[in-house]
């Protein structure tokens, strides 16, 4: 399935779907703040931190426009790789943690179609602890060229809210956008048996860019 080409310009930054939430209400009272801060020392001094805030919401939030790469797998996140660990049934979990620095879009590691998307309730513990393997989670498995691909959105200590952008049954290309972790998290993706990772432990990666596989 070939690419999708952006109609954006390259480099351009919008912002993430689902960050109205959080958003809105930090934007509208910073500039609520800051018109009132001309007439009263007392408003400038809530200005400075409401719109330190605010800039940094549209920080989080950006999501920006990437020229996705060639590969079987590549990343579905901004961050580094936290761990590769070999699993029971033949596939490898690539770990990769998400800090509240990186951006939060994920996206589809294949080309394929969205057969099962799974909210599961849990913790809300950092997710660079092993304990993360509990937290509120939404598991994706996709149908592609490879067979079936599974995909791990983790909660954080922070981010407490996975949205998802597409349902079951949708068809996706390689790269496109499929949800988003509030503020940063864990992305797991499991490679299948006879596919090796092409990325180390400490590795950072760019979603949409960075191959996970090997030839």
């Amino acid at each position: 399935m070939p690419h999708s080409q952006s109609s954006a310009p390259r480099g351009r930054v919008r912002l993430a779907r689902g960050a109205s939430p959080w958003l809105l209400p930090t934007v509208a009272t910073a500039a609520v703040s800051l018109a009132r801060s001309r007439r009263s020392g007392r408003w400038a001094a809530v200005a400075v931190p409401t719109t330190a805030l605010a800039a940094g919401m549209l920080w989080f939030f950006r999501d920006p426009e990437r020229e996705i790469a060639q590969g079987r797998v590549i990343s579905p996140a901004d961050g580094v790789v936290q761990s590769i660990m070999p699993w029971k049934d033949g596939r490898t979990r690539v770990a990769i943690f998400m800090s509240p620095l990186n951006v939060h879009v994920n996206r589809a590691p294949l080309a394929g179609t969205v057969t099962s998307v799974e909210h599961i309730p849990g913790g809300f513990v950092p997710a660079f602890n092993k304990e993360s393997e509990n937290n509120e989670r939404v598991v994706w498995h996709f149908d592609t060229e490879l067979g079936d691909i599974e995909m791990v959105q983790i909660a954080g200590a922070v981010a407490r809210r996975i949205v998802p952008y597409v349902p079951e049954g949708t068809k996706v290309e390689q790269g496109e956008r499929i949800g988003l972790i509030r503020f940063g998290s864990r992305v797991d993706v499991y490679l299948p048996e006879g596919v090796e990772a092409a990325v180390e432990v400490g590795q950072a990666t760019t979603a949409g860019v960075t191959r996970l596989d090997r030839d």
